[in-house]
C-alpha cells in the first residue's frame, strides 16, 4: 500500500498524455532580452534555473506569433524556423530537469511596439525600432498609445494561420504544452471585451461573436497540436469595469473552450481598460479560478500575489484551483518549489549537483 502524498501542491497532475510532477508552475514573464525574436543565453539561464528549481511546468514569456505581435522589439518570437531552432537547447535543458517545457503563444495587438518597463514602457516609433500600425479588434486606442487598425477579415484569417504555424514550430522546438494568451488587453482579449470591441460584423456585438476569433485560434492550434499534448488558455476573467468582460462570461467561455480541446484555463484579470480599479491583495484572483473550476468543469490555474507555500497549498487542497502559477516569487527565489516542498513535508527530487544543500541532509 502506497502512502498518499503529504502535500496536494506536490502531488502529480495528469493532463492528456502529460504528467506534471507537481502543481507549482512558472507563469509567463516577459524578459525583454531577445534579439529579432531569438531567445538568448539569458533565456536559457532564466528558464533553466526555474526548471532546476523544481517547478512542474515552465512556461516561456509571451512569445509572438508574428513580428508585429510582439509587446516590445525585445520580445521572443516563434514566427520563423530560426527562432524555433533557438528554442531547442532551452526545451532540452528543461526536460533534463524532469520538468515540462511549455510555450505561451501571443499577439500583443494594440499594446504592441512598446518599450521595456525599465525604460518607460511607452510607444516605440518605427524610427527607433518599432512598427506601425498596430492592430486590434477595433480602432480603439489603449491609453496614450497610437490608435490601432481594426483587423479586416483577411487580417483575422492571417492571425489564425499565424497561431497555427507558431504551434507547429513550437512542437518542432520541443515544447510539450502550449498556452494561448487571450488576456491582459492583448489582441485576443480585445475581441472578447466589449470595452475594446466595437465591431458590427460577426466578430463583434454578441458574446458568441466576440469569442469567435479565440475559438478559431484554439481550433487551428488543436489541429496541429498532438492529442497527447495539453493546450491551455490564459483568460482575464474580468475587466474590473462595469459593462466589460466579467467572470460570468469567463465561466461560459471556459465551458465552450473545453469542448474545443482546451485542458486548463489560466485565470488572471484585467489589462484591457487603463485605470481600472483593481482590489489587489494576496490571492485576490483566486476566486475567479475557483468559479471557473467549479462551474465550467474544466481545470483552472490561479495566479496573483501567491507567495507563501502554505497559501499555495491551501488553494490547491481546498479545490480553488488545480495548479498555482508563480511569477515574482520565483524571480526572487528560483528554488521556491524546493523550499516549499520541504516546508510542506513533501518529497521532491533535488538536482544531484545540489543535493548537499537539501534540507533533509
Amino acid at each position: 500500500m502506497t502512502t498518499p502524498p503529504s502535500s496536494r501542491l506536490f502531488s502529480p497532475l495528469v493532463l492528456r498524455g502529460t504528467t506534471f510532477a507537481n502543481r507549482a508552475w512558472v507563469s509567463p514573464m516577459c524578459e525583454y532580452s531577445a534579439v529579432e525574436g531569438l531567445p538568448q543565453d539569458w533565456h536559457l539561464v532564466h528558464l533553466g534555473s526555474l526548471a532546476r528549481g523544481g517547478a512542474g511546468l515552465v512556461l516561456t514569456e509571451a512569445t509572438a506569433v508574428t513580428a508585429d505581435g510582439r509587446i516590445s522589439p525585445a520580445d521572443t518570437g516563434i514566427w520563423n524556423d530560426d527562432q524555433a531552432s533557438a528554442w531547442q537547447r532551452i526545451t532540452r535543458f528543461i526536460r533534463s530537469q524532469d520538468t515540462v517545457p511549455g510555450i505561451q503563444l501571443a499577439h500583443a495587438g494594440r499594446k504592441a511596439s512598446t518599450a521595456p518597463p525599465w525604460t518607460g514602457g511607452g510607444y516605440v516609433a518605427p524610427s527607433d525600432g518599432g512598427w506601425e500600425p498596430t492592430v486590434a479588434s477595433s480602432a480603439e486606442p489603449f491609453a496614450d498609445l497610437p490608435a490601432p487598425t481594426a483587423l479586416s477579415r483577411e487580417g483575422i484569417a492571417d492571425v489564425v494561420a499565424a497561431f497555427q504555424d507558431a504551434a507547429r514550430r513550437a512542437l518542432a522546438a520541443g515544447f510539450e504544452v502550449a498556452e494561448i494568451h487571450a488576456a491582459h488587453g492583448y489582441l485576443l482579449h480585445t475581441f472578447l471585451s466589449p470595452l475594446a470591441n466595437t465591431r458590427d460584423d460577426d466578430y463583434g456585438g454578441s458574446v458568441d461573436n466576440r469569442i469567435r476569433l479565440l475559438v478559431e485560434v484554439v481550433d487551428a492550434v488543436r489541429e496541429v497540436w498532438p492529442d497527447r499534448a495539453p493546450l491551455l488558455v490564459r483568460l482575464s476573467a474580468t475587466d474590473w469595469v462595469e459593462g466589460g468582460w466579467d467572470d460570468d462570461d469567463s465561466v461560459g467561455l471556459a465551458k465552450h473552450l473545453g469542448e474545443h480541446g482546451v485542458d486548463l484555463i489560466d485565470c488572471t484579470t484585467g489589462g484591457v481598460a487603463p485605470g481600472a480599479a483593481i482590489p489587489t491583495g494576496p490571492g485576490y484572483q483566486v476566486p475567479f479560478a475557483s468559479r471557473v473550476r467549479h462551474e465550467s468543469g474544466i481545470p483552472s490555474g490561479a495566479v496573483g500575489m501567491i507567495t507563501d507555500p502554505t497559501q499555495a497549498e491551501r488553494i490547491v487542497a481546498d479545490g480553488d484551483a488545480d495548479v498555482v502559477l508563480l511569477a515574482r516569487a520565483l524571480l526572487r527565489e528560483p528554488h521556491w518549489p524546493l523550499r516549499a516542498a520541504h516546508e510542506l513535508g513533501a518529497e521532491v527530487r533535488w538536482p544531484p549537483q545540489y543535493e548537499r544543500a537539501c534540507w533533509s541532509t
